[in-house]
């Protein structure tokens, strides 16, 4: 299967300048394995039943019968053997359960990740945000805790109401019992809304104690409303906490442009061919629409600032898009502005710092804080001229779709491209957008003050 963002589907230009060496599919994809004792062992038992059935004792039953259940009286030992190792061998192949150990190394552990349920990769846009942001331990243990409930709540039918229940006990116990840790993390001139925001998350009606009586009158849908309110709260006092990057970035790095936290860019599509988009609510038709991206520094901070550099200079109004498979793209206008190429920047979960001009390995278990796998994620495309840099001026919006994923609900492109943000406003526009759109305009509504501009750019394109 060709990959979603293949360099094949580009119109006449190279528009993701997708050069890199496809993902070695045979690692993506396990053979199934079918459980041979609910097919070929049990269809002879059941013909072995039906034909002694009406036998009674041994003396009655047919001899070609009495053969197959009695192996030392027929063809002997030989046989017996014979009928033992083709059971083995077959059991070997069906069955999905390791054999005295001999599949132990039929696939790694690494491997295993993606294709467990476990996995937990962001699947929407506001999760992912929430996730990268680098705050207090204490306020991470509190949303993990917390954020468990959300697949909890997926179950169809007898929901685990106690486990929640307990879940919440356990984040409620750490915001009481660390709570002079955690308003201690905030900076001084913002411990007012700090103090605030705790408050609220104890106590309010959104929080955490009337998320508990909820849980105990199993009203999923109260439970789902309260959750959201809660996780809302924690995401904004964790912002608070964040104040800036929590690392230091590479001394060449330091000529780029910047984004040092997050910022909020809303973006005006309008229809080139007269047509018009339609509101998911069912509001009236508009032959324009907005978009909201919510870009991250924290995590992309030289991809995100650089995009938000580019916004502010109007590089992208009047901008045309195009479509390809699974992506909405802009088209190159790298000649027109002054930009310049930055590297590839992914930073693997778990990891404190981005790694730059190096793609990650998802067949070895890598994944990104920020995943490509969610529709509405915005990254920048390839350079044309390395795929260690990203495109000085093109982005899209990729329009993620399970059924054209790998094994773990993985893109194929996962980890090589820089993402920077997600789409948290009008994803249902997406969808609607053709070639020949127009960005009419893009603004940097919120983040300015964490967007730092060198006084000298002397880094070059590539």
């Amino acid at each position: 299967m060709a990959s979603p963002l293949s360099s094949s589907t580009v119109v006449s230009h190279r528009i993701l300048s997708l050069h890199h060496p496809p993902l070695n599919r045979s690692l993506l994809f396990v053979k199934p394995k079918l459980p041979f004792s609910r097919t070929v062992s049990r269809d002879l038992r059941m013909r072995l039943h039906s034909e002694t059935t009406n036998y009674g004792d041994k003396e009655h039953i047919p001899s070609s019968i009495d053969s197959k259940l009695n192996p030392l009286e027929g063809a002997g030992s030989k046989n017996l053997e014979k009928l033992v190792a083709t059971i083995l061998i077959l059991a070997q192949v069906w069955s999905p359960l390791p054999l005295f150990g001999l599949d132990s190394a039929y696939i790694s552990p690494a491997e295993a990740v993606l294709y467990s349920p476990d996995t937990k990769v962001p699947r929407s846009g506001e999760l992912a945000l929430r996730r990268a942001i680098p705050a207090n331990p204490n306020m991470k243990t509190i949303q993990a805790s917390l954020e468990d409930i959300s697949y909890l709540l997926r179950i169809p039918q007898r929901k685990p109401y106690g486990t929640m229940e307990s879940n919440v006990k356990k984040a409620l116990k750490v915001a009481i019992d660390d709570k002079d840790s955690i308003l201690a993390s905030i900076p001084a001139d913002l411990r007012d809304k700090g103090s605030e925001l705790y408050a609220s998350l104890v106590d309010g009606k959104g929080g955490l104690q009337a998320l508990i009586e909820s849980i105990r009158f199993q009203d999923p849908d109260k439970v789902s409303i309260r959750l959201a309110s809660s996780l809302d709260t924690v995401a904004e006092m964790e912002l608070l906490q964040a104040s800036g990057l929590s690392f230091l970035l590479p001394q060449q790095y330091l000529n780029y442009p910047r984004l040092a936290g997050r910022g909020t860019v809303e973006i005006t599509i309008e229809k080139a061919d007269g047509s018009t988009f339609q509101a998911e609510s069912g509001g009236d038709q508009r032959k324009s629409a907005t978009i909201q991206v919510v870009i991250d520094g924290y995590s992309a901070p030289l991809t995100a600032g650089n995009f938000a550099k580019l916004v502010t200079s109007g590089a992208y109004d009047g901008a045309k898009l195009n479509t390809v498979n699974q992506a909405v793209i802009t088209e190159d206008g790298s000649g027109k502005v002054e930009s310049v190429s930055v590297p590839l920047e992914v930073m693997p979960s778990g990891q404190f710092e981005p790694l730059y001009r190096t793609p990650l390995s998802v067949q070895d278990g890598e994944l990104p804080v920020l995943p490509l796998s969610v529709y509405g994620a915005v990254a920048m495309a390839h350079s044309e001229n390395s795929e260690e840099y990203s495109s000085p001026y093109q982005f899209f919006f990729y329009l993620y779709d399970k059924r054209n994923s790998g094994l773990g609900g993985l893109s194929f492109d996962e980890g090589q491209f820089s993402v920077f943000g997600y789409t948290t406003a009008g994803r249902d526009i997406l969808g609607q957008i053709k070639t020949g759109d127009i960005i009419k305009s893009a603004k940097l509504i919120e983040g300015q003050d964490r967007l730092i501009l060198p006084a000298q750019n002397n880094s070059s394109s590539t």
